[in-house]
């Protein structure tokens, strides 16, 4: 119920999704960076106008240790401790910007205000080394930069942590695995720009 009404009063009658459904989109669990690059290609293949106000985002620090509420798999009002995590943002027309999270209890897609305020929560009760940091990544060169073999899936003796994607590996030209320069939070290694939670809000916001 609390779902259904939060889909019904947050999101504005005037939006137009720019990816299919929650159930109708490429997921594989624990591939957050698969299944945002997925959701990136679709945008490029479908809906090529709106590419350039899509970013992939990536949620990470230091330790690689962040809390993130309102996931799935959340032990009740308890965050999920993620090494990194990786969503899509969507700047529309309107400046409204919105969050595609395929592993969020939250709307789908929900506005960037209300996913903020519920997944991320204030920071002033976080102590310093779990303060999350944000890459945010253009879509397009997301999606003709990132690189990964899936190596880190796997355990010492070679076998999946987790079950991978059916479709091939996504390389480029230049490399078969780059991730973890992307989950870094060093602005000088990588693609796009690197913000704290109060420099994404800034930046972001629409209040």
């Amino acid at each position: 119920m609390y779902k259904n009404e939060m889909q019904e009063d947050c999101i504005s009658v005037d939006y137009a999704p720019v990816t299919p459904s929650r159930d109708q989109c490429v997921y594989t669990s624990c591939y957050c960076e698969e299944n945002i690059w997925k959701l990136c290609e679709h945008v490029k293949t479908q809906n090529q106008g709106t590419l350039d106000l899509i970013y992939a985002v990536f949620i990470s620090n230091e330790r690689r240790m962040i809390p993130i509420w309102r996931q799935k798999s959340s032990n009740g009002d308890q965050p999920v401790i993620w090494d990194y995590h990786v969503i899509l943002l969507h700047k529309s027309q309107s400046e409204q910007c919105y969050i595609y999270d395929l592993d969020t209890v939250l709307p789908f897609p929900c506005p960037f205000d209300v996913y903020v305020k519920e997944a991320f929560q204030s920071e002033e009760f976080i102590k310093p080394a779990f303060r999350r940091k944000f890459r945010v990544i253009p879509a397009d060169i997301y999606l003709k930069n990132f690189a990964s073999d899936r190596s880190h899936m796997k355990d010492e003796s070679g076998a999946w942590r987790m079950p991978p994607p059916l479709y091939p590996c996504i390389e480029t030209a230049e490399s078969k695995m780059n991730l973890d320069d992307f989950i870094c939070m060093d602005p000088h290694v990588g693609c796009g720009n690197v913000y704290t939670l109060m420099e994404f809000v800034h930046q972001f916001s629409n209040m």
